[in-house]
């Protein structure tokens, strides 16, 4: 044959080789996957999205694939695209798509986990807070109000997922239908089968897709469905070949696979700070990989729930603002001894990819910030309750009142003189989650769900009671999900049932982002008793990045060791909730993106229970150290234990 024959025989053979289209399968006889015809095991890591800066996920990404990992595993949590009904946002730190290309253009395969229910210690556990309009919803079931919102959310968010399949030349190899479903108390076969249906008729049915339940066979029970490949999820220290067997009831043939094996745990205000050895995270690793097992590590980097954006757990605990996880990459991204040990776990499978590992970033010591008062909420309500007020007899929700996040400010009169202390109680357990409450300009105590029912209050017939209610965050998982904010039963005073109440959804986020605080004058603060409660007010205060220092701004972390509780804003944006009185987080991590070289950052914090101005040092101090696993100061146990799932 000549040479040019030879040449166009080449350009042929890669032709028809660029013809065959790309596959991912499931191949039962050999119990592996089929990438491309070719026999294919993942090692993943969890990553999302929506709790790292978008400037940032490159820096993460990177790390990632650099560690060894061939994919990553992400949720889409629905109620960070659609905040209210038909109003999408995709767009910056929103910007889906963009993080699925990134992915791509730096080598890693995707697992997609939309829900449409996620869990991942978010609020609600991803689901959207106005579903609960329909007071009666049962979420995740065949209720036809719930399918009727799923099917329109999906109608969007499926078909623009559909070009990023594998099978389409992108990167998602599998997709997750619901979330250990089997853990939740509703066993609604036709509920799993719709969702079934949905996605294939959106992405295809050569798409795979996966359930994941934990690896108990009671969670299989409601958590499988006859079509989608069953996956199941377990911690370090588990027994790996008895986990893996549970996999094998539901699946007798086919890859085994661990969707979340976890690095490290999840954190709630008042209980310690959950840590997992790198070794032992590192042993167990190596058990799963040598019985040729597909992997997908929770976490590999857990980032913050900046805003409001933490879930809870029942009975009632909170997550904190940091989602670190003691994860492989901290909440900065930094590199950790455990990321290292799994890089060299992994080395033992699979070609690390060279070159160098994209460092941790720097951090920098900003110092202290003086603060002053600014104004109290009850004088401020004018500036940040857009809506203006609400009249009702009994008292609203937040959702009958169109408030999804935040706080809410109910106010009414005694009805009686109370010269002597008298109960104002919520008998029915009815605050959600946390009520501050003054009379007549004066800070009267806290009510607080599950912990608090009833303070003493005094004052004249007549007298204003202003209370205002924090959401904490709604339930990720379980039967609770339906978490109702706000007064959700009536408040009593004694024997009498409170009535006639005037109620401001408070627009905190949308006043600070325009600058009216700024624009008023700061009130005194005026004397107090040491160690007793103020009222909730707003504080502020400003620093320059300093002139003459290279690769500024950098990360850091604002420290509010002498503040009780609250929350912070920086330029704008919310950082999310403090609490040091309670731990075990005491810093908020400060990513570099929302920091102005050029301009004044301005601080603003609210302050719930005490600011340290009231009694001398008024000041937030930025540093550059983390610190997540302070002692705690409450009697709240840890009611999940480590790598624990219950049916709920």
């Amino acid at each position: 044959m000549s040479l040019v024959g030879i040449a166009s025989f080449l350009l042929l053979l890669v032709g028809l080789s660029q013809s065959v289209p790309p596959s991912f399968s499931v191949d039962f006889k050999n119990d592996c996957f089929r990438k491309d015809g070719e026999k294919f095991r993942y090692i993943s890591g969890s990553i999302h999205y929506s709790r790292i800066p978008r400037v940032y996920w490159k820096d993460r990404l990177l790390k990632m694939y650099m560690a060894g990992l061939n994919a990553i595993q992400t949720y889409i949590p629905w109620n960070f695209h659609e905040e209210s009904p038909g109003r999408y946002n995709f767009s910056g730190d929103r910007d889906l798509e963009h993080f699925l290309q990134l992915a791509q253009d730096i080598g890693l395969l995707v697992i997609l986990r939309p829900g449409p229910y996620i869990c991942a210690e978010w609020d609600m556990g991803g689901l959207p807070a106005w579903l609960l309009h329909k007071k009666d919803i049962v979420l995740r079931s065949s209720d036809p109000d719930y399918i009727a919102a799923v099917d329109s959310w999906m109608s969007k968010l499926l078909p623009m997922m559909k070009p990023f399949l594998y099978q389409n030349g992108g990167p998602i190899i599998t997709v997750q239908v619901e979330n250990e479903y089997g853990s939740y108390f509703k066993c609604d076969y036709n509920y799993l089968r719709h969702l079934t249906k949905l996605m294939r008729s959106y992405l295809g049915e050569e798409t795979v897709l996966f359930t994941t339940d934990g690896a108990s066979l009671g969670f299989l029970k409601c958590g499988t469905i006859q079509g989608i490949y069953t996956t199941v999820d377990f911690g370090p220290g588990s027994n790996v070949s008895a986990a893996f067997s549970v996999q094998r009831h539901a699946e007798p043939q086919g890859p085994l696979v661990n969707s979340e094996y976890y690095t490290g745990w999840l954190d709630h205000w008042g209980s310690p700070h959950s840590a997992v050895s790198a070794k032992k995270v590192a042993v167990t690793l190596n058990e799963i990989l040598a019985m040729g097992a597909n992997v997908n590590l929770y976490m590999f980097i857990g980032g913050t729930n900046f805003g409001y954006w933490n879930g809870a757990n029942s009975p009632f605990a909170a997550q904190p603002t940091s989602y670190d996880y003691n994860a492989p990459l901290t909440e900065a991204g930094d590199l950790t001894e455990k990321y290292f040990a799994i890089r060299e776990v992994i080395r033992m499978y699979r070609k690390i990819p060279e070159g160098l590992i994209p460092p941790s970033s720097p951090k920098f010591a900003y110092g202290a910030v003086k603060m002053q008062q600014l104004q109290t909420v009850s004088e401020a309500l004018e500036t940040i309750s857009f809506s203006g007020p609400v009249e009702s007899i009994f008292p609203q929700t937040f959702i009958d009142l169109n408030q999804a996040f935040g706080y809410v400010l109910y106010r009414t009169e005694l009805p009686v003189d109370c010269s002597i202390p008298t109960p104002l109680a919520s008998p029915l357990n009815g605050v959600h989650d946390r009520a501050y409450v003054s009379v007549d300009g004066v800070a009267a105590g806290i009510l607080e769900r599950n912990k608090v029912i009833s303070i003493n209050v005094t004052g004249k017939a007549g007298s204003q009671v202003d209370i205002l209610v924090e959401n904490m965050g709604r339930i990720n998982y379980g039967r609770d999900i339906n978490d109702f904010k706000g007064l959700v039963t009536n408040l009593t005073l004694g024997n009498v049932v409170l009535k006639g109440w005037t109620m401001y959804s408070l627009s905190i986020d949308q006043a600070i982002d325009q600058g009216l605080f700024w624009a008023t004058k700061p009130t005194s603060a005026g004397p107090i008793r040491p160690a007793a409660l103020s009222l909730p007010a707003f504080y502020g205060g400003a620093f320059m990045i300093p002139d003459g220092i290279p690769d500024l701004p950098q990360d850091t972390y604002i420290h509010l060791s002498n503040w009780r509780k609250g929350q912070v804003w920086i330029n704008g944006f919310n950082l999310g909730r403090y609490w040091p009185s309670r731990g075990p987080q005491l810093t908020l991590f400060v990513p570099a993106n929302i920091l102005s070289t050029d301009t004044p950052n301005n601080v603003t914090v609210l302050e719930l229970e005490m600011a340290p101005c009231l009694l001398g040092s008024c000041t937030v101090e930025f540093t550059t150290t983390p610190i997540l696993n302070a002692s705690v100061q409450s009697d709240h146990q840890q009611h999940w234990p480590m790598f624990g799932k219950a049916l709920l």
